[in-house]
């Protein structure tokens, strides 16, 4: 293992150390966006939901305690799409698994990839939203005039229950927004553009 010498001389001591304080800073700014994402669903930190698998989820305990899950929908208004979902709220025990819907349609007349973020209120209860399969963070395309259906599997882990700052919470939305990829370049939408808050059919 190498070990970085310092200078003896007081001045020139200062300057080494300046000079790896601006590395470290630098070197932490391009990492800040993926260590942001990574502890934000490590934490549930913002809103952020918790990603599990089938056999995480299977092994959860479904209690007799209802809460309700309301859906959201929003598009970017540099993606000309019209985004929705496919049903307002859902009722659900803590513990089970559900399945709810999103559907996109593309109204340009050329292929357009997007890409969802998402995010839930109360922002505290982003810990124990577990999401089992989700389209979020991955690039869709669709083509000319082309729709889709977008699945997500989820459940609320019952430890929110054991939470005195999230036990009484009666509803979590669940909020979804599609970005045009940053892989396209900015289009202006046609001021004649569909009415893209209506879901797709």
């Amino acid at each position: 293992m190498t070990v970085l010498a310092l200078p003896k001389d007081p001045n020139a001591r200062t300057g080494v150390l300046a000079l790896l304080g601006a590395a470290a800073m630098l070197a932490l700014g391009f990492a800040s966006v993926p260590l942001y994402r990574i502890f934000c669903q490590v934490t549930g930190f913002g809103g952020t939901t918790m990603k599990s698998t089938e056999a995480e989820a299977a092994a959860i305990r479904v209690t007799d305690k209802l809460i309700s899950v309301r859906f959201d929908a929003n598009v970017d208004r540099q993606l000309p799409w019209r985004f929705g979902m496919q049903q307002t709220t859902q009722e659900l025990r803590i513990g089970a698994r559900k399945m709810a819907f999103y559907s996109a349609e593309n109204l340009s007349d050329q292929p357009i990839t997007g890409i969802a973020s998402y995010n839930v209120e109360p922002e505290l209860a982003g810990k124990y939203f577990h999401k089992i399969q989700c389209f979020c963070f991955n690039e869709q395309t669709l083509q000319p005039g082309q729709s889709i259906n977008m699945p997500v599997i989820y459940y609320v882990d019952p430890k929110i229950l054991d939470d005195p700052e999230t036990k009484d919470i009666q509803q979590i939305t669940l909020s979804y927004t599609f970005h045009k990829s940053a892989q396209q370049p900015v289009q202006k939408l046609a001021a004649n553009t569909l009415d893209q808050s209506r879901p797709a059919r």
